[in-house]
């Protein structure tokens, strides 16, 4: 990975690559923030300026003072981070990690164009929605230009769990319908209105699935009920919605909306098979619903040839409400709901005005404004499928290599990777959009070293297994366990062909919950 000193000078620096951008972007918001640094009069490195207690007392203070449910990243051993720029963030010590984590600062940490306009603006003035202001008209405007013509009335909130409230609210006051379908695994946000229909909370704490809520299952064709060998998956899985609402209407309740991420994240990374949507769009419809796209996690051209993940469904789905959050302010909360005109005067109608102190406010416009411009000026959509090409090329090449890999979709390394999924074996990679082939070869030389190393050590303890009815006892190292794979049983449906050179042919086995890149 290419070192980013905190003040290394640009020249010389080739200006495509990482280290040269994000060093023109250091050097940009350093000359932005020179005159509050001066007149603090902070001493020392600019890691040390951005630091009021040592690591250990930052600890205490979070112990003391954060909720206990609120987790860190590596909580064994948390990393500090105290700056960051483009794709790369650093601890208090200097030491630079690849962030593969952040789809939230989405056009690189620290943009000097989103910072300056965030700054322009807040020297003007920031205040709520219901003055007159062309920001958030201006906003409204260009978001609506990348989403079909008939997605054009928009609502601003300050996060995706807000928008994906609201978009319950608008659904439900549409037919007056109260039920909602959602995927298994799904997560949808952390207010209790979204508890309620996310599998992959509720089922994990002491609530009940309510009644109004039916859970149909994740078009998964790798691991899921109905898989790439069947004749027809996508109408497999939409019939079990089918079957919901029929079972639903039998009870006599209506359906309100089904709701589902265009990809699911939390879930695995599981891209729903093509006609999937479609044909649950159709069936929704036919029962008085509507369709959310919850775009919150992969929207704005991170999947490359689209700008919206729904996109990639075909041209004849069009979904009848769309959240958006996450990238949406590259770290400003910035969130938003589309929808149709029909929906959004059905909802006026309600005799209830919607106002949101700070969504849409001009501050969260200009940053908005300034990362739609960032996109475009700096193809990062082209940047998403061409180092997305690349890095699914590299992947393959380590599936052929390492048993532990199934379908392609680390701290210590110096790069920042997270795990998901029902079994916590999906690795989730989900960089700036700024990331090169350059951090995508660094980020996969690594991945093979931990996976090598992990390989090596259930092979040596694998040595003392005499037969294959014996049922395996292989365990991993603790520490590449609780980072990698979770614990639990694989999936008694694996498909047999899926199995690649396992070291223990028993169902149970460790090795046959592979991880997903």
């Amino acid at each position: 990975m290419p070192p980013v000193p905190p003040d290394a000078p640009g020249e010389g620096t080739p200006r495509g690559t990482a280290a040269g951008k994000a060093r023109r972007w250091g050097s940009l918001a350093r000359q932005a923030l020179s005159g509050e640094r001066e007149s603090r009069g902070a001493p020392g490195s600019r890691a040390t300026m951005c630091e009021l207690y040592s690591k250990q007392d930052t600890l205490a203070l979070r112990r003391k003072h954060i909720g206990p449910s609120c987790k860190v990243f590596f909580a064994a051993d948390p990393i500090k981070i105290v700056r960051a720029q483009g794709q790369y963030m650093f601890d208090e010590r200097g030491e630079q990690y690849l962030d593969c984590i952040n789809n939230v600062a989405h056009v690189g940490h620290c943009h000097p164009e989103v910072v300056t306009a965030a700054l322009k603006q807040m020297e003007l003035l920031n205040t709520n929605s219901r003055f007159l202001h062309d920001n958030i008209v201006e906003y409204a405007r260009r978001l609506s230009a990348t989403l079909p013509e008939r997605l054009s009335v928009c609502y601003f909130t300050n996060s995706g769990s807000e928008a994906n409230d609201l978009a319950l609210r608008l659904a439900r006051q549409f037919r007056g319908h109260q039920d909602v379908i959602t995927l298994d695994h799904a997560y949808h946000g952390h207010l209790s209105s979204l508890i309620e229909i996310s599998p992959y909370k509720f089922r994990k704490g002491k609530d009940v699935k309510k009644e109004f809520v039916h859970v149909a299952p994740t078009p998964d064709t790798y691991r899921g009920k109905y898989r790439e060998d069947h004749a027809d998956p996508a109408g497999a899985y939409a019939d079990e919605v089918k079957k919901i609402i029929e079972e639903a209407h039998n009870s006599g309740r209506k359906i309100a909306a089904f709701i589902a991420e265009s990809m699911q994240s939390c879930g695995g990374q599981i891209i729903p098979p093509a006609g999937y949507f479609q044909k649950v769009a159709e069936y929704v419809h036919r029962a008085g619903g509507v369709f959310i796209a919850d775009e919150v996690q992969v929207g704005f051209g991170r999947v490359g040839k689209h700008f919206w993940s729904f996109q990639m469904h075909g041209e004849d789905f069009v979904p009848d409400i769309v959240t958006m959050g996450k990238p949406m302010g590259n770290g400003h909360p910035m969130a938003c709901v589309v929808t149709t005109k029909e929906i959004a005067e059905s909802f006026s109608s309600s005799g209830m005005e919607y106002f949101n102190t700070y969504g849409g406010n001009p501050v969260s416009s200009a940053i908005g404004l300034a990362v739609l411009n960032v996109i475009e000026s700096e193809d990062l959509q082209g940047n998403a499928t061409r180092v997305g090409d690349y890095l699914t090329g590299l992947l393959n090449k380590q599936k052929a290599k390492h048993t532990l890999i199934g379908d392609i979709r680390m701290k210590e390394k110096q790069v920042l990777l997270s795990a998901d999924g029902p079994h916590r074996n999906v690795l989730k990679i989900k960089p700036p959009m700024c990331f090169t082939e350059e951090d995508a070869k660094f980020m996969v030389d690594q991945l093979d070293e931990i996976l090598t190393v992990v390989e090596e050590a259930i092979g040596a303890k694998s040595e003392s297994m005499t037969s294959e009815n014996t049922p395996c006892r292989t365990k991993m190292p603790n520490e590449a366990q609780s980072e990698l794979l979770s614990e639990g049983t694989s999936d008694p449906r694996e498909n047999p062909s899926r199995k690649r050179n396992g070291l223990c042919t028993d169902k149970h086995s460790l090795l046959s919950k592979r991880l997903k890149t």
